[in-house]
């Protein structure tokens, strides 16, 4: 079998942006269960030079069909917007995320490989092929943030174990 770039890369967002929207389910029933505020939640940060719980969400949307969507123009730069303030608007962003990456056709994906790919952020350049930006950069990036996101929910109480963070596996279907 050939290597697959959208094998090596959709399944994977799409698994692990269904285990995110199961965080964020299980943030806000914690939140409704504590009596705890969800805006302290949403803004809590593993340590004061991070970022918060909330951008570790949109980063995962940002690190998955953004930065196919990177692949699309020959370039990707971080998104800087603002991002949700509340739980119904960071399950909005990584439904939509995951809605996109299902539209995705892998002989598109595939046929990136080999095509020029950069990063920018101001006037900072990587150069990269499709593949190795996706799978050496975006990809870590990608599950940096999903393991962040865990990470801060778990700081703050949140009742998770290791299946939450694994969402639902590709198992061999059944005979």
């Amino acid at each position: 079998m050939s290597f697959s770039l959208y094998l090596a890369t959709v399944p994977g967002y799409q698994q692990m942006l269904g285990a995110v929207r199961g965080l964020l389910d299980k943030a806000e029933a914690h939140c409704k269960e504590k009596g705890q505020d969800p805006a302290a939640l949403i803004q809590a940060k593993l340590a004061p030079d991070m970022l918060p719980f909330a951008y570790q969400i949109k980063s995962t949307a940002v690190h998955s069909i953004g930065a196919i969507e990177g692949l699309r123009k020959g370039v990707f730069s971080p998104d800087r917007t603002t991002p949700p303030v509340d739980f119904d608007g960071l399950r909005a962003k990584v439904s939509a995320a995951s809605e996109a990456l299902a539209q995705i056709k892998p002989a598109e994906l595939d046929g990136f490989m080999g095509r020029d790919m950069r990063f920018e952020i101001g006037d900072y350049r990587l150069e990269f092929t499709a593949e190795n930006f996706l799978l050496s950069f975006s990809q870590p990036n990608f599950y940096f943030h999903v393991t962040t996101a865990y990470d801060i929910l778990r700081w703050q109480g949140v009742n998770l174990g290791k299946r939450d963070y694994l969402g639902t596996p590709r198992v061999k279907p059944k005979a």
